[in-house]
């Protein structure tokens, strides 16, 4: 059975689709952004770029000023760089988040969105696969990262650090990915979305527990702790702190998960790539 939709039929019941045609459709997805991602590699290099600046630049300068106690996870004592590498390996994927939702705005204008849109594949199904390929290629970032990190002494207890830390990047790219496709379902023009990133990015960045414990925040101010602590970015910094040393940040990981769902179910829901083009074209 079948209904009308601005002259096209839409199948109502159970998918027609086979789980080999879904893996095609998100390979192909996935296989459009690899290449966007190769085609720019500016891109890679400035992902590196700013954690790198913090890493060798800010952190020797802020090493004797904040002095860093013992907390979980750490056992002993630790060097600034070592602390504020799990909050750098986040900054990669929430840039990438949100350069990711950036490309979707400008898709949108081209309308080339429109294109992949049309597909007769769910339109959650669509947005979750162009979602998952950037958080493939964060996780790229973030490991290139890593590699420059550990000739400078900056890696996990064990080995094992770099496997534990994977199921944590993913949820973290999800959320993050997820976070920049609601702004990017309510950004109508292109030329906005740069003024409202700097409202989104650097906010969470600075008020988490990326460059210093919340501790530390407690003691300037309640107001500012309560607003750290409640803060998407700081549960991803603090779960894959503990992730890269074999261990599990559970209220992190709850409150990841919470915000992940949130933050696609809404954007899924308000996501309608029509919209902005009616509203141009007067309708």
């Amino acid at each position: 059975m079948t209904q009308t939709h601005s002259g096209f039929p839409l199948p109502i019941g159970p998918s027609p689709f086979t789980p080999t045609q879904y893996a095609v459709c998100l390979g192909g997805v996935v296989w459009r952004e690899a290449l966007r991602f190769l085609h720019q590699r500016e891109r890679f290099v400035s992902a590196l770029v700013r954690p790198l600046v913090w890493l060798f630049i800010f952190a020797a300068g802020f090493r004797s000023v904040l002095g860093v106690s013992i907390i979980p996870p750490y056992d002993t004592y630790v060097l600034y760089e070592v602390y504020i590498t799990p909050g750098l390996m986040a900054m990669i994927q929430l840039f990438n988040g949100m350069q990711s939702s950036l490309s979707m705005v400008y898709d949108r204008e081209m309308g080339n969105m429109r294109t992949l849109l049309v597909s007769p594949f769910p339109r959650w199904f669509l947005l979750g696969a162009k979602l998952f390929a950037g958080v493939a290629v964060s996780i790229l970032q973030v490991f290139a990262y890593l590699l420059i990190a550990y000739f400078w002494e900056i890696e996990p207890p064990t080995k094992w650090g770099y496997l534990t830390v994977l199921p944590a990047l993913a949820l973290s790219g999800l959320m993050l990915g997820a976070l920049g496709m609601l702004l990017s379902s309510v950004i109508k023009q292109l030329e906005n979305f740069a003024g409202v990133m700097n409202f989104v990015i650097f906010p969470m960045f600075f008020a988490s527990s990326a460059l210093y414990p919340l501790w530390r925040v407690k003691e300037s101010g309640l107001a500012l702790y309560y607003a750290c602590s409640i803060n998407p970015f700081t549960h991803a910094v603090e779960l894959i702190r503990f992730a890269f040393y074999g261990q599990v940040a559970w209220d992190s990981l709850g409150a990841v998960l919470a915000y992940t769902t949130l933050f696609l179910v809404v954007a899924i829901r308000a996501y309608d790539p029509a919209k902005g083009m009616l509203t141009r074209k007067g309708g």
